[in-house]
């Protein structure tokens, strides 16, 4: 698995961005938000129990993620056709303010090294990528157990500090300072 330091691979990537079909697809690629950090969130599957829980919960800090120069997008291994029902039918993902990368050859998913071993789908992984394409964060867990976006927050505002945060550090406390 790729990890902090190493370089966010190429990609370019179909997404849903909408569920009105004239405008519902769009290509993304590593340029799509150049000079912007990225915040990536891979789930297993669509139409499962614990994604859409996790989906809706980064949308509503989709703002606070926009304050910070940083764009949200979250994908799996399905193909946008079933991102585009699955939002169309979900009332939690109907107007989900991100894009849904479809990785249906596998290649993102398999160049971060984060496609289950065995499932076959992408890992309930999150990466935190600078504005020069290098990954500053991984966060990982079980295909059962839903992350925290108020963590991956957190931690993005760690990093753009700069600074050396200390545990639980929160935007506005104070960083540590070396004599």
């Amino acid at each position: 698995m790729l990890t902090v330091g190493d370089k966010l691979p190429q990609f370019k990537l179909k997404a849903t961005v909408s569920t009105d079909l004239k405008n519902a697809f769009v290509e993304i690629d590593n340029d799509t938000y150049k000079g912007k950090w990225l915040v990536l969130f891979f789930y297993p599957k669509d139409f499962t129990f614990v994604c859409p829980t996790e989906i809706a919960g980064f949308a509503k800090y989709n703002q606070a993620f926009l304050d910070r120069d940083a764009q949200l997008l979250t994908g799996s291994t399905d193909s946008e056709f079933v991102h585009h029902a699955w939002r169309t039918h979900h009332k939690d993902l109907h107007d989900l303010p991100f894009p849904m990368l479809a990785d249906v050859k596998r290649e993102l998913t398999s160049a971060l090294g984060i496609l289950d071993k065995n499932e076959g789908v992408a890992q309930r992984a999150t990466f935190i990528v600078d504005p020069d394409g290098i990954i500053r964060f991984v966060y990982v867990t079980d295909l059962s157990v839903g992350r925290s976006p108020e963590e991956v927050l957190r931690v993005l505002d760690a990093l753009q500090t700069d600074e050396l945060c200390p545990c639980n550090w929160k935007q506005g406390d104070e960083v540590l300072k070396v004599a």
